[in-house]
């Protein structure tokens, strides 16, 4: 009798299986953080998503599965839609500002100027503040009554009453705005520093040996070779300012009139202040589809980018 040959899927399960015993040591290593991952991320995750299909509020014994109606719900709640509207509102003018300004510092610090790797040092500070403490300083900074910024401006007679910019409801958020731009500019001009370090300089050489001039050489050699760092950092960005909390929860507790309401602060609320925890987990998938579709956009705006490159 002939044996039956191996299908290539079973061989290759027993070639991983084999591989894998020869080096248990290192999944041995591993199995702490593997196990923290399971259970406070992977089952986390996988469990939210069963809250959001059951109306499950702590203080209440009956946790009944509700469906879609989370989802449902999502789509006639006010407060949301506007958390949602006050969200793209915050990324629309965090996330060029700070890709601007992480690029221009990025080009000046490329060069070979004095003190480079000290002004390096002093953009970048702000990005390992403590963002609880950065944000706390920058309250006081706008406090309308005895903040410094009013001060110096009522000094220098740019101003003539104090501002109250964290309470007027149309300056609130672009002063978070203002906050989070200062405290992520340092990360940005470090990613981009490293992707114009890794343009070669014959590109430049060649540029400017047909005559290119400055702008033409930025235009028609750095962008399109900085292609791959920018749509990192537009990624890392536009993601980061979909889920702004801190300096919300610290500066302005969603106020005024809840225009700076984000939606994982209204996330925070429902589920730890209402103890709604199946609406705030349908919320947070609900922010997790926002997010998806983003990323997917940029990433066919940036392919398309690079086929006209």
């Amino acid at each position: 009798m002939v044996a039956a040959p191996r299908s290539k899927g079973a061989s290759a399960a027993r070639d991983l299986l084999r591989q894998m015993r020869k080096e248990w040591t290192a999944y041995l290593f591993l199995s702490p953080w593997f196990i923290l991952f399971s259970v406070f991320t992977l089952f986390s995750v996988i469990f939210s998503f069963y809250l959001s299909f059951h109306e499950w509020n702590i203080l209440e014994p009956q946790k009944p599965f509700v469906g879609l109606q989370n989802y449902i719900q999502l789509l006639h709640d006010s407060l949301f839609l506007e958390s949602v509207g006050n969200t793209l509102y915050y990324t629309v003018l965090s996330v060029p500002l700070s890709m601007v300004l992480g690029l221009l510092i990025a080009l000046m610090l490329n060069n070979q100027i004095r003190a480079r790797g000290l002004f390096r040092t002093m953009y970048y500070v702000p990005v390992v503040t403590p963002l609880v403490v950065a944000a706390i300083i920058w309250k006081w900074v706008y406090n309308g009554d005895y903040g410094l910024l009013n001060y110096y401006l009522l000094k220098l007679h740019i101003i003539g009453h104090p501002i109250g910019w964290l309470s007027d409801p149309n300056l609130a958020m672009p002063s978070v705005v203002m906050v989070s731009v200062w405290k992520g500019v340092g990360f940005q001009m470090v990613v981009f520093l490293a992707g114009l370090q890794a343009i070669p300089q014959e590109f430049y050489d060649a540029a400017k040996v047909d005559g290119a001039g400055v702008f033409n050489r930025f235009r028609h050699v750095t962008i399109p070779l900085l292609a791959p760092t920018t749509f990192f950092v537009a990624v890392i960005s536009v993601i980061g300012s979909f889920q702004v909390f801190t300096e919300i929860f610290i500066m302005t507790n969603g106020g005024p009139v809840n225009r700076t309401t984000t939606i994982v602060y209204y996330l925070y609320q429902t589920a730890f202040k209402e103890f709604d925890m199946g609406y705030a987990s349908a919320m947070a998938y609900a922010l997790f589809a926002i997010v998806f579709v983003f990323t997917l956009l940029q990433l066919r705006y940036f392919r398309r980018r690079e086929v006209e490159y």
